[in-house]
């Protein structure tokens, strides 16, 4: 991708005020049948079935073993993500994307406030996993569920990112609703942010005039090799050694 800066680009045609707030009223109409659609869809997952899962499902955590049941913190609900991870590689070549989506997850309380837990469920081993999340500085309650992806993730594609929903019922636990790929974008606010801006996420699947800027979305998610939030840690004087063999 051209550096934006550098170079010069497309832009849109400039108008009077009245004109362009003409335009952006028959945009808002949009928006508000959009946001609406969104409400209306929400609706309709608060209304989903629910299918039981194992409370006692394995994973591994700071003290040791643990179980799903757990990892509620008390809570009746719980939002897992499930970080995609290959073993045994240094922290450059870990998922930029879970890394993106990952990295910005900051404040919970206002998720606590409602009930909800959130938690990285891992897919690869805790200790080395666990030195990547303290490199990355998040503080987010992390586990590895290595050992029961074929029970948690059943029906999916094991070592894809997911975002599972859980709730409890005393000591049962039910799975109400799943997604994965660009679903995770719900864990996102750059890519809502940039949506607003003339030039978007500047990726080329995006619908844009000529001469808007366009890359693929590496360009962002990863930069000189390492995904892109890593550099402002190695910056800010954190190790990125993750106790393996390659790091």
């Amino acid at each position: 991708m051209k550096d934006i800066m550098r170079y010069e680009l497309g832009a849109p045609k400039i108008v009077d005020r009245s004109t362009f707030q003409i335009e952006l009223d028959a945009l808002r109409v949009r928006e508000k049948a959009h946001t609406r659609e969104g409400d209306a869809i929400a609706a309709a997952r608060r209304r989903l079935p629910m299918v039981e899962v194992d409370g006692a499902t394995p994973l591994v955590g700071e003290r040791g073993a643990l179980t799903l049941l757990d990892a509620f913190e008390g809570r009746r609900m719980l939002i897992a993500y499930y970080f995609m991870w290959h073993t045994g590689h240094p922290a450059p070549e870990q998922c930029e994307g879970c890394t993106w989506v990952t990295s910005q997850v900051h404040e919970l309380s206002y998720m606590h406030s409602r009930d909800v837990t959130f938690a990285v469920f891992c897919q690869g081993p805790y200790e080395e996993s666990a030195r990547y999340r303290d490199f990355m500085g998040w503080e987010m309650p992390w586990y590895s569920a290595q050992d029961s992806l074929a029970t948690l993730l059943v029906g999916r594609r094991v070592g894809w990112m997911h975002i599972v929903c859980y709730l409890r019922q005393g000591s049962k636990v039910f799975e109400t609703y799943w997604t994965t790929i660009r679903g995770v974008e719900a864990m996102d606010n750059s890519y809502r942010l940039l949506d607003l801006t003339v030039y978007g996420r500047q990726e080329t699947w995006e619908d844009s005039p000529t001469g808007w800027p366009q890359g693929d979305i590496m360009d962002t998610l990863r930069t000189n090799g390492r995904p892109t939030s890593q550099w402002s840690r190695l910056k800010a004087g954190y190790s990125d050694d993750l106790g393996t063999d390659r790091s």
